[in-house]
């Protein structure tokens, strides 16, 4: 099973090279919002042990979140890996995933991460306010909070993965294909 991280800030075209790297190598994308709702909707015991959660405003743990991760990776048996999205978060949750793989044999292979000035990425989010609905993309103050939280949060995993060396900053500005062409060429190295 190969598993990759792609990590980058609001802007960073993340969800554009997750949908194009999924389809190239035939990954699960594994969004733990999503995996939430699912849970949730589902009415499983997570999904239900979760919502007691966030009915409050509380975050859900960590344990529920990776027990959720390892409920989707038990479902999804046949796949060739996973394309983790918007977890880990901290360096504990990252050492709780790196120990529900290896219970699972299996890894994360690599942690690719977007590297985007903060100039091009309130551009790139203020643009795409113009047409997303979203009123976090429409207020350039707010959009860099956003930024400087997403820094603060995810330099801790980085951090974590670095000591691995499954670390590879991407030049996250050019080309769509580009970009693509610079993840693709590192995921292939570890195939």
């Amino acid at each position: 099973m190969f598993n990759v991280i792609l990590f980058g800030p609001p802007g960073s075209g993340k969800g554009t090279q997750s949908e194009k790297l999924i389809a190239k190598y035939g990954l699960k994308h594994l969004s733990t919002g999503d995996l939430l709702r699912s849970e949730i909707s589902g009415q499983t015991a997570l999904g239900l042990e979760a919502k007691k959660f966030m009915d409050k405003g509380q975050l859900v743990p960590d344990e529920v979140v990776i027990g959720m991760i390892s409920s989707a990776i038990d479902h999804n048996d046949k796949i060739t890996g996973f394309l983790f999205d918007g977890f880990p978060r901290t360096a504990a949750q990252a050492e709780a995933l790196d120990k529900l793989l290896d219970l699972k044999n299996a890894s994360i292979a690599i942690m690719l991460a977007l590297d985007v000035s903060e100039e091009e990425l309130v551009k790139r989010l203020m643009k795409r306010g113009e047409t997303s609905g979203r009123s976090d993309d429409t207020n350039e103050s707010v959009i860099r909070a956003r930024i400087d939280e997403y820094h603060a949060k995810t330099t801790s995993v980085a951090d974590y993965y670095h000591q691995f060396d499954k670390v590879k900053m991407i030049k996250g500005e050019g080309s769509i294909d580009d970009i693509f062409l610079a993840l693709c060429q590192e995921i292939d190295t570890r195939l």
